[in-house]
């Protein structure tokens, strides 16, 4: 969310930042938010007169009561109680103004990155650098639920019957993989310096408003009826939260965080056959980065983000390369966001693995996560997160990469210690 003060004063380059990723229907916002915010600022001014004008009159009353001059108190007390009435009135009106002020403000996009690529959609975003080798085999590679049965590894069946369509049991080797990879993605993290979490699995709804937009939200979130409480759709909306309405100490900065859990999505609409089986699933479990720091560290903290990613991937041999999201491919809250797409060798080619993303200072204005600075001025913090690994969909890349001619799966050495020693599935 964009701070009003800056809209007031630089319209245009809202406007400009709208157009640049195509949603013209909000350019009337611009206009028509500046005017609410005029009508607010004027209503609190007046207001601000009114409670300063009785604070003056309310001493006079007392001057004249201790005189004995009951009368000209009494004329001065309904002077007051007019003001009164219309000071509530003007309290109700600035109330209504400044909630419908939020409202358009939670919806103009964020300022990208003069860096970001314009384009309309994400058939118009970018690569940037491929890492590794893509290899095709001179041998089929199957499709990867008929990989992971060949294993006694997956059942869709059942958890169709339990849970419909969207949910998998995994089992044996490759529940064991699975587990294998987010223990050995939250040591690498761990490693690196980062903070290892397990967050709370479910928000509430300040919470989500506070790191997403209303458009993600009403295309991920699942709802737990009753309550004011979401299920969460990747970790990072509980990490970012745990800083809600907080003032952090400068020296503290940056919060370098990983966070295992378990995430849910409703993942609405048709998929095609290589996004089934357990690709685009409602359940899946992920280990996330997230990074809280000063604004001039943001950019340096977001290339470091994404090269973890890059970094873990090619230590589990899977050639990857990361894209970098156009200017229509951003959500609304996002500065700037790459892309790791991790190599088919089925499909010779790639598909998304994981996101990254700076999101500015969008988040904590919204949430409220502010930084004491020097001399005690206080700003607020930027944000930053990152998958860092979310099976069961890397498998898919995994099995792909290390399926050998004859049926077995290679580990990779760094993940031996996490499957027991062994050196291939058989």
């Amino acid at each position: 969310m964009l701070d009003i003060k800056f809209v007031r004063e630089n319209p245009d380059i809202v406007k400009e930042n709208i157009k640049k990723k195509f949603q013209d229907e909000k350019l009337e916002l611009v206009d028509k938010v500046i005017e609410l915010d005029a009508k607010s600022r004027a209503a609190q001014q007046e207001a601000d007169t009114l409670r300063a004008e009785r604070k003056k009159l309310s001493k006079e009353i007392g001057g004249y009561m201790a005189k004995g001059e009951k009368d000209k108190a009494d004329e001065i007390k309904a002077k007051v109680d007019e003001q009164a009435e219309r000071l509530a009135e003007l309290e109700k009106s600035e109330k209504e103004l400044q909630e419908e002020v939020r409202k358009i403000m939670m919806v103009i996009p964020n300022i990208i990155d003069a860096s970001v690529p314009i384009g309309k959609d994400d058939k118009e975003n970018v690569e940037v650098t491929k890492y590794g080798e893509p290899v095709v085999p001179d041998f089929e590679i199957p499709y990867h639920i008929d990989i992971m049965k060949k294993f006694n590894g997956v059942d869709l069946e059942s958890a169709r019957k339990v849970a419909g369509n969207g949910f998998y049991y995994l089992m044996g080797d490759i529940a064991r993989l699975h587990s294998a990879v987010l223990a050995y993605a939250r040591d690498f993290m761990i490693n690196r310096g980062f903070t290892y979490y397990i967050p709370p699995f479910m928000i509430r709804s300040e919470v989500v408003t506070g790191v997403m937009s209303f458009a993600e939200m009403d295309s991920m979130m699942y709802k737990i009826e009753g309550e004011d409480l979401f299920l969460i759709g990747t970790s990072e909306h509980s990490m970012i939260g745990k800083f809600i309405d907080t003032i952090l100490k400068e020296e503290d900065l940056p919060y370098t965080l990983t966070s295992y859990s378990p995430c849910f999505r409703k993942e609405k609409g048709a998929h095609g056959e290589e996004e089934r089986g357990v690709y685009r699933i409602h359940q899946f479990e992920k280990q996330e980065m997230i990074v809280v720091c000063k604004p001039e560290e943001s950019m340096e903290w977001f290339n470091k983000l994404w090269k973890n990613t890059v970094d873990l991937f090619r230590s589990l041999d899977i050639p990857v390369r990361t894209i970098e999201c156009c200017s229509g491919d951003l959500a609304d809250l996002k500065v700037k966001s790459f892309d790791v797409e991790a190599w088919s060798p089925r499909q010779k080619k790639y598909f998304e693995v994981g996101s990254c993303s700076n999101l500015g200072d969008a988040q904590a204005r919204r949430l409220k996560i502010r930084v004491n600075g020097e001399n005690g001025k206080k700003y607020f913090a930027h944000t930053l997160n990152n998958t860092v690994v979310a099976p069961p969909r890397m498998l898919i890349a995994f099995l792909e990469n290390n399926l050998n001619a004859d049926g077995t799966v290679n580990i990779p050495e760094v993940l031996r210690p996490y499957m027991g020693g062994m050196d291939k599935l058989r």
